[in-house]
């Protein structure tokens, strides 16, 4: 198992380096520049806007440009904000406990519901594996900041049960916190349940009349125990393989929910440097979300050990 560990810890160099050299080379072809977006309605000259490009560097050789960056993120530093000349760790950390909330909302719910769900459609079939089929379609077809909008109208607007938008923190009340939270977490959930409950459906099915199954129920051992030790662990893997998925995707998506809600995490930060053209924030936020996506994979991949040993890479 530590051998895995240190597999997938050397490869995720690599696709840091990439990630961060594909985000970089994105931002240098989107129109205009941070020195432009800062002066943007301050009247100022041509000769003003290259002035500040020069002493932000923005005029130096792209290739110097990522590899200043490059040089700075190996001793730790994600260098300074263009717009705030802030240091990007601090801001970003300010913000990471917002979407890392999300993200694990996101795992709980489409792991405890999606599972539950799939295993009952299994066992019962019929009129829950039908809808389960009909939802996994709405869910794939349905954009998370649309099912964030029906739900602010509808929970927050016309039933009033939750807050339509902003960020309570956990310091200042827990159940305020939670409730701000409901909102947005079920946005992101909706394609995982979904996806989550059909690939365990499936694979129970699978599972259940296999030969061991037979054996068990010869045996004497009750129906509840069968199900809920035996048949699901040996049908967790594929859906295992889907929820980690089910989390990286709503990683994407919370750029979109979170500005949505109003909620102060990365994926704000991220729509607010585009505009900005503030690159080293940019780069900062791909960087984290590269690390939080090879941190759900290597969870992954050690559940799939625990799940089933002989998957273990040796």
């Amino acid at each position: 198992m530590l051998q895995l560990i240190g597999r997938r810890l050397a490869v995720s160099a690599p696709v840091l380096l990439v990630a961060s050299l594909i985000t970089f080379l994105l931002e240098y072809l989107v129109p205009g520049d941070a020195a432009a977006a800062i002066l943007a309605g301050s009247n100022a000259t041509p000769a003003d806007v290259e002035a500040l490009r020069h002493r932000l560097g923005l005029d130096r050789p792209l290739w110097q440009q990522y590899a200043d960056w490059l040089g700075q993120a190996l001793h730790g530093d994600l260098g300074r904000s263009l717009a705030t000349n802030q240091p990007v760790t601090d801001q970003l950390n300010g913000r990471l406990g917002v979407t890392l909330s999300l993200m694990v909302g996101v795992l709980l719910v489409c792991g405890t519901l999606g599972v539950l769900l799939g295993t009952l459609s299994a066992l019962r079939g019929g009129a829950l594996g039908r809808a389960i089929d009909v939802l996994s379609l709405v869910g794939l077809s349905v954009p998370s900041f649309w099912a964030a909008l029906l739900l602010i109208a509808v929970f927050a607007v016309t039933v009033r049960l939750f807050p339509a938008t902003g960020y309570v923190p956990p310091s200042r009340s827990i159940g305020l916190w939670l409730g701000s939270l409901v909102l947005p977490t079920i946005a992101l959930s909706l394609v995982g349940v979904t996806n989550v409950a059909k690939q365990t459906r499936d694979a129970m099915l699978d599972v259940l009349h296999r030969p061991f199954i037979t054996t068990l129920r010869a045996s004497g051992i009750g129906h509840a125990s069968i199900v809920w030790r035996h048949a699901l662990k040996n049908a967790a893997i594929p859906s295992v393989t889907v929820l980690g998925l089910a989390v990286t995707g709503a990683l994407s998506g919370a750029v979109f929910v979170e500005s949505v809600f109003v909620l102060p995490g990365l994926g704000t930060m991220a729509v607010e440097a585009t505009q900005q053209h503030d690159i080293p924030i940019i780069e900062g936020i791909a960087v984290y979300f590269t690390i939080i996506t090879i941190t759900v994979n290597l969870i992954i991949d050690l559940l799939y050990g625990w799940l089933n040993p002989k998957v273990r890479v040796r």
